[in-house]
């Protein structure tokens, strides 16, 4: 009975479960990134993504006030203070006076300081130091803490990568910038598809035959070997590096699928509509634009996300094509692999970077993924 036509295989579980393993697999990087893109740079340093939502420990080293704070009460010498920020919400449970015995004393314990005095220091990180003499130095004194500190979420990340005027890297400029790439390189290959795939598709002339095979051979060319030729040429007719060039460079490495994939889906359409067009006297523009390009929209949406999609994420194309010295044209691929080299250990910075990064491109994939199938299926059954 397993092999009747119209029942369900044994294995059906089975493609289930791989379906399932492959959603998670590129489910959980992108959590982890957007998790800890709120995250301060500490809570990333002591625990993963996956614990944000529970209180860490950590081992921290704090000072205290620099003795030009101190005052004289009663004839003793006070400083006191926080050793924490406004905002934290930390809770210690165990300090020290020293690196090598960082948890000699609890919370509300007092310690003799090795140059005279005492100092006592509570949950909160309220301490007092007090002396008989006056306390020296130009820099606070030392202490280390083993403090609690409960889940925490931040815009701030958010607000410094695009709005801070102290960001040097440029994240907000390099995002709009990648857009000024992104679109255009979108639109045009996909005009220039349209108008190849109709007439590849339902006009006839000499040699189209060789023509479709000459584009289905080019979606073997590795994109590598045109690139520096395609920069020579550009060099000789004037265009140079710049947008335009980027443009030009994306929709020639892009035309080939674009046109395979919409020829493919208009050679399916309804021969009966056009030929009744014809009939009533339209032309073969006035086919195209108001009966071909409606009916092929699914096409058209599903060859739109994977351009979208190659060249948001390009960096290649985007070294050879844009200039770089300047910075204006650098796109947000190009910005991250700087940030890796100079914000290497400042991860919350470079999670927000990424994550920015792939927010349009997931927007765009799941705004239109519905027509992703029907496009790419488009001419394979008859």
């Amino acid at each position: 009975m397993s092999g009747i036509a119209g029942t369900k295989s044994s294995l059906t579980w089975a493609v289930h479960l791989s379906l399932a393993a492959m959603v998670l697999l590129w489910l959980f990087p992108t959590a982890g990134l957007l998790v800890s893109s709120f995250r301060t740079a500490d809570q990333i340093a002591t625990s993963g993504w996956w614990k944000s939502l529970s209180a860490s420990e950590q081992n921290l080293t704090l000072r205290t006030d620099a003795p030009d704070q101190q005052v004289n009460q009663n004839g003793q010498f006070v400083i006191q203070g926080n050793l924490f920020d406004e905002s934290s919400q930390s809770q210690i449970s165990r300090w020290g006076t020293n690196s090598r015995s960082i948890s000699d004393y609890a919370a509300g314990d007092t310690a003799e300081l090795r140059k005279g005095g005492t100092v006592t220091v509570q949950t909160n990180g309220d301490y007092v130091m007090q002396s008989d003499e006056p306390f020296t130095g130009k820099r606070g004194t030392r202490i280390f803490v083993t403090a609690k500190s409960p889940p925490e979420f931040t815009l701030r990340n958010y607000n410094y990568v695009l709005f801070d005027p102290s960001n040097r890297e440029g994240i907000a400029k390099a995002f709009f910038n990648t857009l000024t790439v992104t679109i255009p390189a979108t639109i045009i290959p996909i005009l220039v598809a349209a108008f190849a795939a109709y007439a590849l598709a339902w006009m006839d002339f000499p040699g189209r035959a060789l023509l479709i095979a000459v584009v289905v051979g080019l979606l073997v060319v590795p994109l590598q070997l045109a690139l520096i030729p395609l920069l020579r040429l550009h060099n000789d007719i004037g265009i140079g590096k710049g947008y335009v060039g980027a443009w030009l460079a994306h929709t020639g490495f892009g035309l080939p699928l674009a046109i395979y994939l919409l020829r493919n889906y208009m050679v399916g359409l309804p021969k009966d509509i056009i030929e009744n067009a014809k009939v009533d006297g339209a032309t073969d523009f006035q086919i195209f634009t108001k009966i071909i390009l409606p009916l092929s929209f699914p096409a058209l949406a599903s060859f739109a996300i994977f351009q979208f999609l190659w060249t948001w994420n390009d960096l290649l194309v985007a070294l050879v094509f844009l200039i770089d010295s300047t910075g204006d044209t650098t796109v947000m691929t190009k910005q991250i692999v700087e940030l890796l080299g100079t914000r290497g250990g400042n991860w919350e910075i470079l999670a927000t970077s990424a994550f920015i990064s792939i927010a349009v491109p997931l927007a765009v994939f799941f705004a239109m993924q519905k027509y992703l199938v029907r496009g790419l299926l488009a001419g394979s059954v008859k």
